[in-house]
């Protein structure tokens, strides 16, 4: 697993992942960190099979007493089985995660860290120097859904909108929109199950002023190929193995 810097400010934001040690059947994924003076945020930490990995390669950048929050999307083990073992590694920490899912997540395992709830509209994660915005994100593709908006450092991380299914070890940015486009195409059509939700979720974010979209798995967007991935995903006719919405 390796880091890279994705923006420095008065604080700073960093993408784990691309990951070419992982195990062959494990999806790989993107976690994100935004490090303030002295709290840190961990967005989607990940499956169990890659704290390990993980707490490592996070405490190159931070302490273990400022690891202050978690964030989960939404409930699936590649976000947040990992949940057990933070547990008790950081027993005063806090979790944001969907009020809909808690009864879900807990089963991953948590006794110390504090569940905080989400409600459906969403809210803010305040960590003093960042204050990043919960932005609703619902059936995309789960039910109760949520990405994070950075008005400063202008990314969106978007969780499984944006994906991209490919070898790991490839590079950390999209290169080639057109080329990308092969990687995403199936996954989202497949696990993107509403076009009515992919269509309000496309109207909320393009009134956010986004320099970089940055998923959970796949490579992160930045400049024009934003743009450009709204207008293909606005395009896409997604739910397809039902045949209609």
């Amino acid at each position: 697993m390796k880091s890279t810097t994705i923006y420095e400010g008065r604080y700073q934001w960093l993408v784990f992942g691309r990951d070419p040690e992982k195990p062959e059947k494990v999806i790989d994924t993107n976690q994100y960190l935004v490090k303030t003076g002295d709290r840190a945020l961990i967005l989607d930490p990940g499956g169990i099979e890659i704290f390990s990995s993980m707490l490592a390669q996070t405490l190159l950048h931070v302490g273990i007493d400022q690891i202050t929050d978690l964030f989960a999307s939404h409930q699936d083990p590649d976000i947040i089985s990992s949940l057990g073992l933070w547990d008790q590694a950081l027993p005063k920490g806090k979790l944001h995660a969907p009020w809909l899912w808690e009864g879900f997540i807990r089963h991953f395992g948590l006794e110390h860290i504090e569940y905080v709830a989400l409600p459906d509209e969403g809210g803010v994660i305040d960590l003093g120097d960042a204050k990043l915005q919960v932005i609703p994100a619902h059936y995309l593709h789960s039910s109760g859904n949520f990405h994070v908006y950075d008005p400063v450092a202008k990314i969106l991380m978007s969780g499984d909108v944006g994906a991209g299914l490919e070898p790991p070890g490839k590079p950390m940015f999209v290169e080639d929109f057109d080329a990308h486009v092969a990687t995403m195409k199936m996954f989202h059509q497949r696990w993107m199950p509403s076009n009515r939700a992919k269509n309000d979720w496309i109207g909320r974010v393009r009134q956010l002023d986004i320099e970089m979209l940055a998923p959970q798995h796949g490579r992160i967007f930045k400049g024009d190929d934003v743009g450009r991935f709204l207008d293909w995903f606005e395009a896409l006719e997604v739910g397809i193995a039902v045949g209609q919405n």
